[in-house]
C-alpha cells in the first residue's frame, strides 16, 4: 500500500515572493446591497479571501477585474489558473472559490479542505505549490490549518492503476505542498501538519485497499497485507484462518464466506498505549468493519449492473485497519483493538442458504432469508467477540445497505446505536467533515425480525425493506453486550465514489470514516 505521494509543509515568506510553481489564493462571490443600484463591473462580485493582499498589490489591484474576465465567479470549488508575467515570483496564480465570505468569520473548515483539495487536483503536473488560503490566527487557527493540509493531501491522491502503457495526458501528482501560515515555526502548526499527513496516508491507504481488483484481494491476501502493515507499525496483530474460525464458533463469518474458495479471515490489530510509552489505557475502544472483499449476493444473487462496485464492500474493514495504523502513530492514551472480519460472498454449491439456521459467537441462532444480507452475518460474531474481550465503547462501520443511500444519499452516513454514544460520533463527523445523521431503532422493526425456528432472522421476516438500513442497525444490536455504549455507521453510500472527482474524493474509494473514527478517538482520549 502507498502513502501520500505528496509532501506537505509550512512557510511564512511574503507570498509574492514565494519561488514555487504555482500560488493558490482563495476568492469569495460578493453580492452587492440593492440599494446601491447595479454593480459596475463583473469584478464588483468578487472578493479575495485574507492571504491574497501582497498577491493583489502586485497586480496593482486589478486581480479581481483579471480573474472575472477569466470567467470567475467564486463559487466553491472553483479554479482559475491566470499566468503571472513576471508581476509575482511563481508563474502561476490560481483563484479557488469559496463561496460568499462568511460575515465576521473565516470560512468553514470544510469549505477550506475542499477547496484545497480542488485547486491541488487542478495542478497536477506542478512540482510545488503555496496555499495561501485564510487560515485565521485565533481560535479557530488549528482546524482551519488542519482543513487545509488534509484536503491538499487529499485532492492529490491518484490510485496507481493497473494499465499497461504511459498515459500522455495524466500528468503526475503535485510533488509537494506549502501551506502559508503567520509563523512557520509554531508548534501548533507543526504538529497540525504532522497530524494530517498521519491522516492523510491512512485515508489514501483505504482508499488504495477499496480501489484494489476484487481478485488480488480476497480474503487471505487482504489479511496477509492488513497484518504486515500492521506488525510493521507495532500493532499486536492476531489472524484467525478457517480452522481457528470453526474452532471458535464464529458460524456468522463461515457461513458467508463457504461458498468461495477464498476461505475467511477474522483479523485482530490491537494499540496498547502503554506499550507505546505514553501511559495506562484511559479507555478502551473496540472498532468493527465489514470486509466483504466482493458480494455477489451468493445464493440471492445480485443485478448484474453495477455488480463490480461490490469489490468495495470491504471499506469499512479497509477503514478500521488503516484507522489502527494512524493511531499507532498518532499514539493517544486510549487503548484501541481492531476487528476486520472478511470473507467473499459468491455462489456456490457449498454456499449458505436462505432457510439455515447459523449459531453465531455469542450462541444465538439466525434464520437465513437473504443470503444478500451476508455483512449484518460476519459483522455479528465480530462485535460479539469484541464485547466478550471488553471495550468501554465499540463502534461499528460498514457498507452495510442500499437503504441506507435511499434514505441519506451518496455524502451522509447513517448512524444507530446508543443514543448518546451516536451524538458523540455525530459531533466527530462534522468536524471531520463525514457528515451522519442519527436514525433510530424502533421495536416494530426488531418485532418484525421474530422467527419460528430461531431467535432472530437476518431480516424482516415478510421481506419487506422498508426502513432496512434500520432493520441492519437493529440485528447488530442484538451482538452487543447491553452496558457497552456502542455505534453503527452505515457507509453505503459515503464509502465509494462512482462519479467524477469532486473536493477532496477521487473516483473510487472515498476512505470514509476513516477521519470519523479518528476525531472520535481523540475526543475520548480528551473526554473519557
Amino acid at each position: 500500500m502507498t502513502s501520500p505521494s505528496t509532501t506537505l509543509s509550512l512557510v511564512d515568506t511574503d507570498p509574492a515572493e514565494l519561488a514555487v510553481d504555482a500560488v493558490v489564493i482563495g476568492l469569495h462571490s460578493q453580492t452587492t446591497d440593492a440599494t446601491t443600484g447595479p454593480t459596475t463591473s463583473f469584478a464588483d462580485t468578487l472578493l479575495l479571501a485574507s492571504g491574497a493582499e501582497s498577491i493583489a498589490a502586485a497586480f496593482d489591484g486589478r486581480l479581481t477585474e483579471t480573474l472575472a474576465l477569466l470567467g470567475a465567479t467564486g463559487g466553491p470549488g472553483e479554479v482559475i489558473k491566470l499566468a503571472t508575467l513576471g508581476t509575482v515570483t511563481a508563474p502561476l496564480v490560481v483563484a479557488v472559490g469559496l463561496g460568499a465570505e462568511p460575515s465576521g468569520a473565516a470560512p468553514a473548515p470544510e469549505t477550506l479542505r475542499r477547496a484545497a483539495a480542488a485547486a491541488v487536483r487542478a495542478l497536477a503536473g506542478a512540482e510545488q505549490v503555496a496555499l495561501t488560503l485564510p487560515v485565521p490566527d485565533d481560535e479557530d487557527f488549528p482546524a482551519a490549518l488542519r482543513a487545509v493540509a488534509e484536503g491538499a493531501l487529499l485532492g492529490a491522491y491518484r490510485f496507481a492503476g493497473y494499465k499497461t502503457r504511459p498515459q500522455p495526458t495524466r500528468r503526475p501528482v503535485v510533488s509537494s505542498v506549502a501551506v502559508h501560515v503567520p509563523d512557520a515555526s509554531d508548534e501548533r502548526a507543526q504538529a497540525e501538519i504532522t497530524r494530517a499527513t498521519v491522516v492523510a496516508r491512512a485515508v489514501t491507504r483505504t482508499r488504495d485497499w477499496v480501489n484494489t481488483p476484487p481478485n488480488e484481494l480476497r480474503p487471505p491476501s487482504f489479511a496477509d497485507s492488513v497484518a504486515a502493515a500492521a506488525r510493521e507499525a507495532g500493532l499486536g496483530v492476531e489472524v484467525l484462518d478457517e480452522q481457528a474460525l470453526a474452532a471458535g464458533g464464529y458460524g456468522g463469518i463461515l457461513a458467508v464466506g463457504q461458498g468461495s474458495e477464498a476461505p475467511p479471515r477474522l483479523v485482530k490489530l490491537t494499540y496498547d498505549p502503554a506499550a507505546a510509552g505514553v501511559g495506562a489505557a484511559t479507555k478502551r475502544v473496540a472498532l468493527v468493519g465489514k470486509g466483504i472483499t466482493f458480494d455477489t449476493g451468493g445464493v440471492s444473487i445480485k443485478p448484474a449492473q453495477g455488480m463490480w462496485e461490490m469489490k468495495s464492500d470491504m471499506a469499512g474493514a479497509a477503514a478500521v485497519a488503516a484507522s489502527l495504523l494512524a493511531i499507532a502513530e498518532l499514539k493517544p492514551t486510549v487503548a484501541v483493538t481492531g476487528y476486520l472480519p472478511m470473507a467473499e460472498n459468491m455462489p456456490s454449491g457449498t454456499s449458505y442458504r436462505p432457510g439455515d439456521v447459523v449459531t453465531m459467537y455469542n450462541g444465538k441462532r439466525v434464520e437465513v432469508l437473504n443470503t444478500d444480507a451476508e455483512g449484518r452475518m460476519i459483522l455479528g460474531d465480530a462485535m460479539a467477540r469484541a464485547c466478550e474481550d471488553g471495550c468501554d465503547y465499540l463502534v461499528e462501520t460498514s457498507t452495510l445497505t442500499g437503504g441506507q443511500v435511499v434514505a441519506l444519499g451518496k455524502r451522509v452516513a447513517g448512524v444507530m446505536g446508543s443514543l448518546e454514544f451516536c451524538q458523540r460520533v455525530q459531533t466527530a463527523g462534522d468536524a471531520a467533515g463525514e457528515p451522519t445523521w442519527p436514525m433510530p431503532l424502533p421495536d416494530d422493526v426488531r418485532k418484525g425480525m421474530d422467527s419460528e425456528v430461531a431467535d432472530i432472522s437476518q431480516v424482516n421476516a415478510g421481506m419487506d425493506r422498508a426502513g432496512h438500513m434500520l432493520q441492519g442497525g437493529v440485528f447488530l444490536r442484538e451482538f452487543v453486550t447491553e452496558d457497552v455504549p456502542w455505534a453503527h455507521i452505515d457507509i453505503a453510500g459515503p464509502g465509494y465514489h462512482s462519479g467524477e472527482p469532486t473536493g477532496y474524493w477521487s473516483k473510487g474509494g472515498t476512505g470514509v470514516p476513516v477521519r470519523t473514527l479518528l476525531e472520535l478517538v481523540d475526543d475520548i482520549a480528551a473526554n473519557g
